[in-house]
Formats: C-alpha cells, sequence, structure tokens
C-alpha cells in the first residue's frame, strides 16, 4: 500500500467498514466477510495473504526480525443472517449492526498497516478471526495462535469502539445449559410431585449470588424455558448459566462452588444434565509490561487519557498461552450487541495513528 496519511486513510476505512457490516456474519457464517477481506489485502498489496482451515484471514503487513506482533480484529457478530444489516451514516456518525464490533476494526487493520514503517522492526501480522462471539468460543484465534509457526512477541485484539481503552485484563467465563427433567403430573392431584420448573429456580437462586472475594465475578441465568402447562407440574425445564470471572483461580472457584450447589440441590425424582456450552480462559497481562505501557503512551500522546478494563476479547487465549496481549481500538461508539450500535466517524484518523504507534513503541520499548 502507497504511503499515506492517517486522515486519507480513514476515509477508506470508513468506506469499508459500512461495505463488512452490511453483510450478515453469525459466528459459524463469516466465509462472506472472509472471502472480502481476503480481496481487500490482496489489493493492498500485502503478501502471504490466506484463509486457514478455520477460516480465519492472515496477511503479512511487514516482514521483519524476531517474535512477530498480531493485529487481530473478528469477522463475527452477534446478529442472525434475518436481522436487517442497513448501514447509515447520520450527524458524524455511521450506525448498523456490528459496525464497532467489530467492522471498523476490520477495515482499519490493513490501514495501520501501511502506517508502520516498512523495513524496520518485527514482522507485523493482520488476522481477521472467525468464533470470537457467543458461543464461538474463541475457536478462530485459538486455531490461529495454534498453527503459528513463529513466536508471537505480541498481539493486539482490535475492537472498533475501544478508542481510549486498554485491556491487559482479560475475563473467562465458563456457560453450561442445565436441563431437568422430572415425572410431572397435575398440579392440584399430583401436588406433591417435583416440579422441574421449581427445581430450576430454586437452583438459580442459590447459584445467582456465589461471588468470590478480592475478583469481579458475575453469574447470569440468560435464557430459561419449561413447563407443560399452568396446571401441571413441569415435567422438564432447562436454562442456561454465564459464569464470569476476572481472574482465572476466581473464574475455577467459581465454577467449581456453582456445581456443586447444582449438584447438591436436586429434588428427589428430578434428574438434572449439565451440558458445558463454552468456555473462555482467564488472564492478564502485567500493568508494568512494555505492551500495556505503550499502549497507554500512544493514547496520552494523542491527547487522550487512557482507561484500563477488564474484557472478554481475542486477546483471552494469548493470555492462557503465555503471550503478551492487550485490547484495543479505533474510535468511540455505542450500542454494542443491538441494531442501533453505533460509531463515531471523526476519531478513526486518530484511532489508526494511536494503533500504528503503539506498534512502534513496544518495538523500541521492547529492543
Amino acid at each position: 500500500m502507497i504511503e499515506v496519511s492517517s486522515e486519507t486513510l480513514a476515509a477508506l476505512v470508513l468506506s469499508r467498514t459500512a461495505e463488512i457490516a452490511a453483510i450478515p456474519a453469525p459466528t459459524g457464517g463469516e466465509a462472506a466477510r472472509a472471502g472480502l477481506v481476503a480481496g481487500w489485502w490482496r489489493e493492498d498489496g500485502w503478501t502471504d495473504v490466506v484463509v486457514d482451515a478455520a477460516g480465519n484471514v492472515w496477511a503479512l503487513a511487514r516482514p521483519g526480525e524476531g517474535g512477530a506482533v498480531v493485529l487481530a480484529a473478528h469477522l463475527d457478530t452477534v446478529f442472525d443472517a434475518d436481522v436487517a444489516h442497513a448501514v447509515r451514516e447520520q450527524d458524524g456518525r455511521l450506525l448498523g449492526p456490528g459496525v464497532g464490533d467489530d467492522s471498523v476494526a476490520v477495515a482499519a487493520l490493513s490501514a495501520v498497516g501501511s502506517l508502520l514503517a516498512p523495513a524496520a522492526g518485527r514482522p507485523v501480522w493482520l488476522l481477521a478471526t472467525v468464533g470470537e462471539e457467543g458461543l464461538g468460543n474463541l475457536r478462530g484465534i485459538v486455531a490461529a495462535l495454534d498453527g503459528f509457526g513463529a513466536r508471537v512477541e505480541a498481539m493486539l485484539a482490535v475492537e472498533g469502539n475501544y478508542l481510549g481503552r486498554v485491556s491487559a485484563v482479560g475475563v473467562g467465563s465458563v456457560r453450561w445449559r442445565a436441563r431437568l427433567s422430572g415425572p410431572g403430573g397435575h398440579a392440584w392431584e399430583a401436588a406433591d410431585s417435583p416440579s422441574a420448573v421449581h427445581a430450576a429456580a430454586g437452583m438459580i437462586r442459590d447459584v445467582a449470588t456465589l461471588a468470590v472475594a478480592g475478583a469481579r465475578t458475575v453469574v447470569n441465568v440468560g435464557r430459561i424455558a419449561g413447563g407443560e402447562a399452568i396446571n401441571a407440574r413441569a415435567r422438564e425445564c432447562w436454562f442456561e448459566l454465564d459464569i464470569r470471572a476476572d481472574d482465572a483461580a476466581a473464574l475455577a472457584d467459581l465454577e467449581a462452588r456453582a456445581r456443586t450447589i447444582m449438584e447438591a440441590n436436586v429434588p428427589d425424582g428430578i434428574e438434572l444434565e449439565l451440558e458445558e456450552l463454552g468456555r473462555r480462559p482467564a488472564g492478564s497481562l502485567d500493568p508494568a509490561h512494555p505492551l500495556v505501557r505503550s499502549a497507554a503512551a500512544a493514547l496520552a500522546v494523542a491527547g487522550l487519557e487512557p482507561s484500563f478494563v477488564a474484557t472478554s476479547t481475542d486477546a483471552n487465549a494469548a493470555h492462557a498461552r503465555g503471550i503478551p496481549a492487550v485490547a484495543v481500538g479505533i474510535t468511540t461508539g455505542g450500542g454494542e450487541h443491538t441494531p442501533q450500535e453505533w460509531i463515531d466517524v471523526a476519531p478513526i484518523a486518530l484511532g489508526l495513528s494511536v494503533l500504528a504507534a503503539t506498534v512502534t513503541t513496544f518495538e523500541e520499548a521492547a529492543r
């Protein structure tokens, strides 16, 4: 790609954001977006552009010496294919499902690569991943890191609307579907028969207030269904449980306690089956690490006060492998995971410069 200013590149990023955001990409259905991105990167002149076996898109933005720096953004969204992916620009914002999470980040990767010095530093790889959202369980980045043939010195998970944030803490999670079943019966005539719904309600009550001292934890039941009639003891009930913690030990403790509570409180006549739906490792990077300091310094130089937050991103998979990683952004926005999602257009140029400066500053600090 010919060297141009971040302001010129921002216009291209905005155009590409609108283009990719208009393509549905539910987790597991990212192929159309992957093909588009691979085409962009070949057009931009990057080498080694490939779509790997997992569906991730790779490109070498800059060759170099030593461990690689990987800039990653995810292709998938939380929206089903039947959701209208209408994108529009209005009042200095781009609006539409997935524009910030993570379309603008994917659109920005190549532009950031073009802002880096072409003949100095470490190898820099661009990576558009699959399976980051929901029950994708980070399968794309896991496959990418496991299959990478060289050492990864640093990974930056780029989340579109994170500009100003530096996340060196990966929130881990365990997700279950609990299924309860029993004999059922008439609500009056068989009032002593156990109810799967009542059993589920008791379990939810007991696990929802679990916490671990010294860590931020959350236990959430996001979906529940069951029962056959208002006047019947329920034969079946299921609910989905999301357990999260910002510390690996706390997550393991929380998981063990939740399992114990649920299995120890199954009423006579009720059977419980726990199905694991997903798992994300918790992890963190020392705030004094050069990568964290470089990300914060790049923001400060640009006049932005960095905030340090805990998040759940592709960086979690790097933490689990001992690879230094942070999650950072390109612009500001809101409404994530809703059809009313939006991003600010004006900060995109600044975000491109900040991300490129993060890479450059890290390389200098790590020498």
